[in-house]
Parts: C-alpha cells; sequence; structure tokens
C-alpha cells in the first residue's frame, strides 16, 4: 500500500499513522514491519518516532490483513471512459471495490483483472489498478490505473485535492438552507470499529470539509449536490448525518435501512423502493496522468435512485 501524506497527518508519528492505516494490525506488528525496514517513507526505512511531513510517501504491506490473490471473475463493467493508462468505471451498488473481510468474491478488482490485461500493481494483489475507492453500496466514476506511473500521478491529484468531485444524495428531513460548508474533523467511531464520527481535540481526527447545494425539496426529504474538498473514509455519509440529514437507506449513519412505497404515499403498500444508501459519485475531473488534458466523466443516474425521485416527485412535492 502506498499512501501520500497531506496537511491534515503532518506531525504525526510513523508508528501511529500507519496503525491507523492498518486496522487489522497491532501495534506491535507495526512497529516490527518498521524495525525491519518493510515501512519506509520516500522509500527509505524510518524510525517509529519519524514525524510525518508533508508530500513525504509511505510504502506498507497490508500487515495483518488477508493476502490474497483476485481471481478473475467475468462482469458486464460499464467502462465510461479509457486509454492505454486509466479507465473510469461506473460501479455499481452493491459491488465491494477490492477485497475485504466476509467480501472476498465480486469485487471490482475481480471484474478489473478479467477486463484488463494490464493494471496497476502499487496497491498489492489484492488491489490491482485500485486508486480510489467507493463504498459497497455507493454506485458512480470510479477511475483506475494500468501502469504505476499513472497510479502515482493519480495519487498524487487526490492527495493534494486537484480532482473535482460531484455526488448526489437523497437525504432526510427538508434543510432551512440552500447551501453551506460542513467542516468537522473525522475520525474513528470511539464505539463501532467499522463507523467514523466527529471527534474534535482528538490526535487521530483529520480535517474534513464538504460543501453542499440543495437540488431539489420534498415534504420531509431532499436531493442534495455534495462537493467533498477532502476525501476522508464515509466523509459525506457522516457530515450529512452530523448536520440531520443522513443519506436515505444508510444502515450506518441513518435510521433505516429500506424505504418502502407506503412511507412515501402515507399507505399500507409494502412495496421496497430503495434498500441501499441514497449516494452516487455523479461526477468526477481529474488531470490525464501523461498527457496533462483535463478529463471529466459523470455516470447517469441508476435506476434505483430515479425511480425513488419519481416517487418523491408523485408523492412528497411541496
Amino acid at each position: 500500500m502506498r499512501y501520500t501524506v497531506d496537511k491534515a497527518d503532518a506531525g504525526q508519528r510513523l508508528d501511529q499513522f500507519v496503525t491507523q492505516q492498518i486496522k487489522k494490525a497491532s501495534r506491535a506488528q507495526v512497529r516490527e514491519a518498521i524495525d525491519s525496514g518493510q515501512i519506509t517513507i520516500n522509500q527509505q526505512p524510518m524510525k517509529p518516532s519519524y514525524k510525518l511531513r508533508p508530500g513525504d510517501v509511505v510504502d506498507f504491506p497490508q500487515i495483518g490483513a488477508r493476502q490474497q490473490q483476485q481471481t478473475p471473475e467475468q462482469s458486464d463493467l460499464d467502462i465510461l471512459y479509457q486509454d492505454e493508462h486509466l479507465a473510469a468505471i461506473n460501479k455499481p451498488p452493491g459491488m465491494v471495490t477490492h477485497p475485504a473481510k466476509g467480501h472476498w468474491d465480486g469485487t471490482l478488482t475481480a471484474a478489473l483483472l478479467a477486463k484488463f490485461s494490464q493494471l496497476s500493481d502499487i496497491g498489492g494483489a489484492s488491489r490491482p489498478g485500485i486508486v480510489h475507492r467507493l463504498d459497497r453500496d455507493t454506485s458512480g466514476v470510479l477511475v483506475i490505473a494500468k501502469h504505476n506511473e499513472a497510479h502515482e500521478a493519480l495519487t498524487q491529484q487526490f492527495a493534494d485535492r486537484s480532482t473535482e468531485k460531484e455526488y448526489f444524495a437523497i437525504v432526510a428531513n427538508c434543510p432551512d438552507r440552500d447551501r453551506d460548508m460542513i467542516n468537522e474533523p473525522i475520525g474513528p467511531h470511539p464505539r463501532y470499529r467499522e463507523r467514523m464520527s466527529i471527534v474534535r481535540d482528538d490526535p487521530t481526527a483529520k480535517e474534513a470539509q464538504t460543501f453542499y447545494e440543495v437540488a431539489e425539496r420534498f415534504d420531509g426529504f431532499a436531493v442534495f449536490k455534495v462537493m467533498p474538498k477532502t476525501g476522508r473514509t464515509h466523509q459525506i455519509r457522516v457530515h450529512l448525518a452530523h448536520i440531520k440529514h443522513p443519506v436515505l437507506c444508510d444502515r450506518a449513519y441513518g435510521s433505516r435501512a429500506r424505504i418502502t412505497l407506503g412511507e412515501l404515499a402515507r399507505t399500507d403498500d409494502e412495496q421496497i423502493i430503495l434498500s441501499r444508501t441514497a449516494l452516487h459519485a455523479r461526477r468526477l475531473k481529474i488531470t490525464h496522468p501523461v498527457t496533462g488534458e483535463p478529463l471529466e466523466f459523470e455516470a447517469p443516474m441508476p435506476e434505483d435512485l430515479h425511480s425513488t425521485l419519481v416517487v418523491l416527485r408523485k408523492y412528497r412535492s411541496v
């Protein structure tokens, strides 16, 4: 795994930083890996107490995690763009980006291996081509790298925040303002290992900014256009839940796992309208890692979110 240090991570000790990144590893495992030279800064071994600086490149193995060579699996990938350096994929909801606990098959990486003859290997055997990720239930634009030079250049763009990302979200509750910037630090949840939370005055927290704009209002719901300025884990979901507008059907940060026609139409109809997080990575703008030309990708609205909008417009218009 490779990570380029940004301003938010600068000043942390190397051992503390790596322990945060590899949640399955113990402190002892991390320290042993640093002392043995498996973990490097700018390709040089360092002491566990080394203080990170902006721009440092940290390379480390997936300590404590199951390393599995992915088996190619045929899948109908929706390719928005590709050339010899990169590809932009419209990831469907329900597909895990790369192998993780409980999700070893049916991943995007397995489909990528079946589709492309060459992918970057900086992320290791379980993450071929993966530069960034989307949560399992989040659909939309995801860029992959076909070789390491492109991977490093794209990773740097995300670290520098020079990319432009726009998400579509259906949220609970109708807001009293048209737009706002959420500026709250995000860190690991104090009780639930798989979640993140707003944590202030905590050295493990990282700055996070999310700008949102109301695109459409309904009785009890709204559509947001969301532009995250940083890229923290679960950032949009945590931030929107924090301002009392959780993403619809968000099992971790919302109040319901699914929504029925009856709930929206105020009837007894139990037909399920939506059963996954109503979040879609609609647009991504990057700079081509080799040519330097601007590239912009847009993923069409998924059918399930479109259907939910149709029902909201019919029964919950204001």
